[in-house]
């Protein structure tokens, strides 16, 4: 397996730069607008952002959003359509279901992800199509890469793969193509305006899925990941209709149980966890998809 080049080093983009001079680079202020808010801001002895707000030259989105970049916690602003909108922490993250996902995060760190070489990759599986799994796989990694961590995002799910949908990819070379030895390390796409989150998509639909991911070459694909990246989240079919994720999860060592209010039975996460414990996966917990 080759080996995948290093491209997601820690972001310092914006680590020391003053507010104003964020909102400048990226449109949201004038330089004559500046002027005024530093003429108030002297005068008064007031913070930048007060100044400004008093001034109604910018908004409560606008501070935040220069914050963020200053404290290298990016994030999309209102009006960027580059990635998908279900994509919620990247374009809401000071929401409530953002602060939940965040404290998803940290209870998986407390549980698994302890910087150790053998426990950096996490299955998100469930039992039925429409659980959310790919929408929290997504927006898990995204909160991941916001923490600093590079992160990289594969989609498992070779059969109804969504992650290249959600970040607007093309899905021409990605993981099935990977495993048939038809592409390399080039398949992972990093994110640009996502510092340190990467994506390998699913590639295209193979005939064999459980047979490709069962093979050796994806042990020694997340092996490679393991050495670039400090958190892998991989996206899973419907262990429901697939034995895919078992397979998949028993890679990565571990799984985070999805269900979804009044769509997934308690039978049938039950029966899920079971399956998963006989395989000898670690199950770290469960997350509740209550949208």
């Amino acid at each position: 397996m080759s080996a995948v080049p290093d491209t997601q080093a820690k972001p310092t983009v914006s680590r020391g730069r003053s507010i104003g001079a964020i909102l400048i680079d990226s449109g949201r202020l004038t330089a004559e607008d500046a002027e005024k808010i530093l003429r108030l801001q002297k005068e008064r002895g007031m913070r930048f952002g007060d100044a400004a707000q008093q001034l109604r030259l910018l908004t409560e989105d606008d501070i935040r959003f220069a914050l963020a970049r200053q404290f290298d916690y990016p994030y999309l602003p209102a009006g960027d359509h580059s990635l998908s909108q279900e994509l919620v922490a990247a374009y809401r993250p000071f929401t409530e279901p953002v602060e939940r996902l965040r404290a998803l995060r940290s209870q998986l760190v407390l549980r698994w992800f302890d910087g150790a070489d053998s426990r950096k990759a996490l299955a998100i599986v469930s039992p039925g199509i429409g659980d959310g799994r790919s929408f929290l796989a997504a927006n898990l990694a995204i909160v991941f890469s916001q923490l600093g961590e590079r992160t990289v995002l594969v989609d498992a799910d070779l059969r109804n793969p969504r992650q290249h949908e959600l970040f607007h990819l093309a899905n021409k070379g990605g993981l099935s193509d990977v495993l048939a030895g038809r592409a390399g390390p080039e398949s992972v796409v990093r994110i640009p305006n996502l510092l340190g989150l990467s994506v390998l998509p699913a590639g295209a639909t193979p005939p064999n899925p459980q047979e490709l991911l069962g093979r050796v070459a994806f042990v020694e694909l997340l092996q490679e990941l393991g050495k670039n990246f400090d958190t892998i989240i991989i996206d899973t079919p419907a262990t429901g209709a697939f034995a895919d994720a078992h397979t998949v999860a028993a890679r990565a060592g571990a799984a985070l149980l999805v269900a979804r209010k009044n769509l997934t039975s308690a039978s049938e996460l039950q029966m899920l966890a079971r399956s998963m414990q006989q395989s000898g996966v670690e199950l770290v917990g469960s997350a509740l998809n209550v949208s």
